[in-house]
């Protein structure tokens, strides 16, 4: 699949959206539970700071927004944590295993890099071993587990945290 990897714009909500609430209604991959609206969607990107990033990987052959990953500072309270960004990575359930996020993640550690980061790190849910294996192959250690961190649909879900430095 031929793709490209670009900023999000206001006008890819529609295309984001479709993505993110699939995931979300699939109720296995991540740790949103609260679908999205569109109109929301386009106010978050409009309203996207200096130091966020946010990328979309549009197939070429058709121009939809098969996934997209965004990362933000962890903290804004203190400037302790500045080289800290937070990141979250979502492809389209039918385009997985495309290389998709194969083609994100550089874009986004190369932004980060321009943007004064040092170091990345999420959280994974403990039940998508895909995800973990994703965020290893793209050079990212385990450093914990937060248990019982999430409770969705009235289930506890643990928590593996993952950082990579830059």
């Amino acid at each position: 699949m031929e793709l490209l990897i670009r900023d999000a714009t206001p006008d890819d909500a529609a295309g984001i959206v479709s993505v993110f609430n699939s995931i979300i209604e699939a109720g296995s991959f991540t740790l949103f539970d609260t679908p999205f609206s569109i109109e929301s969607e386009r106010s978050y990107i409009a309203g996207l700071a200096e130091r966020d990033i946010f990328h979309v990987a549009v197939r070429a052959s058709d121009n939809n927004v098969v996934g997209f990953q965004s990362m933000a500072p962890f903290a804004t309270y203190t400037h302790s944590f500045d080289h800290v960004g937070v990141i979250g990575t979502y492809v389209d359930l039918g385009s997985r295993r495309q290389g998709i996020a194969k083609c994100l993640f550089p874009a986004t550690f190369d932004a980060a890099l321009r943007k004064g980061y040092e170091k990345i790190f999420t959280y994974i849910r403990e039940d998508n071993p895909a995800a973990l294996a994703t965020y290893q192959k793209h050079g990212f250690r385990i450093v914990g587990r937060a248990e019982r961190h999430a409770k969705l649909h009235g289930r506890y879900i643990d928590v593996i945290i993952v950082e990579r430095f830059l």
